[in-house]
């Protein structure tokens, strides 16, 4: 009898800790660097529903790599030397540092395009929004035949958007991988937290799985969020649109270059010997 009462509270206890880890995984989805990189792919699209899309297959992406890499550590009893963990903290910094550089890429253009349409011709050229996929530009133009000029790269897209912008498999693939990144950077601590809390591996696995569900879940409900302003945007002013997707790339850009100096420098991952404890 008490050893049925026992299992029965041991049963509640690891149902409690699965419950926990679901809502670690939507607060885990909060933290600043994840935030301010899909708010730079948010940035592109004029969405809710996409943007919500977009915090999903980043989970997903997130997920793969915690269920991956943490499984492995569970199940195996790999261990993260300090140099290897620095170094996938040290991707996330030059992931949003590319994130930023992809939404600011073409604003000069933009001005110079901007100031030579108006004045070569400033009473025949007006602008308005144009939709392209799921982006918004402002497309500048005259009723004169020999005046027609776009913004920069059609809604500062990159020679790779150019290419491929328009084919779904590229637009999946992009918050998948940013995901994948995060994932292998938070993958150690989350896993060790696990074997803190859970002894037996096939639970802990299960947390795990739990925990990136959480993510899932918390990173949709973000990007819907932050979509909620850049499809209002959109839809009111172009000019306001690119502020606002000039602003998320300056803070992806800075925030990007902050973190990869502290781990790259301050944390020694390039000046000496790395210190890492994963958190």
């Amino acid at each position: 009898m008490a050893g049925a009462k026992l299992l029965s509270m041991n049963i509640i206890s690891l149902l409690s800790i699965m419950v926990l880890g679901f809502f670690l995984g939507m607060r885990h989805a909060t933290d600043p660097d994840h935030v301010i990189a899909v708010t730079t792919i948010v940035a592109r699209h004029r969405s809710v529903k996409h943007a919500a899309l977009i915090g999903a297959l980043w989970g997903v992406g997130h997920t793969l790599t915690i269920l991956a890499v943490g499984g492995a550590i569970i199940l195996l009893g790999w261990v993260i030397p300090p140099r290897a963990g620095r170094s996938m903290e040290f991707s996330v910094g030059l992931m949003l540092i590319l994130l930023g550089i992809m939404n600011l890429r073409g604003i000069l253009q933009w001005i110079n395009t901007s100031f030579s349409a108006s004045s070569s011709a400033p009473a025949l050229i007006h602008s308005h929004p144009h939709s392209h996929g799921d982006y918004t530009y402002s497309h500048s133009h005259g009723h004169e035949p020999e005046i027609h000029a776009l913004d920069p790269e059609r809604t500062q897209l990159t020679s790779l958007d150019q290419r491929f912008g328009g084919i779904g498999l590229y637009q999946l693939l992009r918050p998948l991988v940013v995901g994948l990144v995060h994932g292998l950077a938070g993958s150690a601590a989350v896993a060790l937290l696990v074997l803190t809390t859970i002894r037996n591996p096939v639970w802990a696995t299960a947390y795990l799985f739990l925990f990136g569900v959480g993510t899932i879940a918390g990173m949709m409900i973000i990007t819907a969020a932050i979509g909620l302003p850049f499809a209002y945007a959109s839809r009111l002013s172009a000019r306001l649109n690119w502020g606002i997707r000039v602003t998320s790339g300056l803070i992806s850009l800075g925030f990007g270059v902050f973190l990869a100096y502290q781990i790259g420098f301050v944390q020694g991952l390039f000046t000496g010997q790395p210190h890492w404890t994963p958190r």
